[in-house]
């Protein structure tokens, strides 16, 4: 299981576990943007940012 590396708990992604994961532990997704999506992941327990990412979206790819 992945550990936040500020506050050391346990952490993780709803789309990789969906057996095992509570609601407590999912990391927190906030997504920015209308063409190029960027999203920021951070700790459920410590609000601390864990990293970034981005991605297409939209109308040319039909995902929302």
């Amino acid at each position: 299981m992945p550990k936040c590396p500020h506050c050391q708990e346990s952490v993780t992604i709803k789309s990789v576990r969906r057996d095992h994961h509570s609601e407590e532990e999912e990391v927190d997704r906030e997504v920015y943007g209308t063409i190029k999506k960027e999203v920021m992941y951070s700790c459920p327990h410590c609000d601390c940012v864990l990293g970034f990412g981005y991605f297409v979206g939209g109308f040319l790819t039909g995902r929302p």
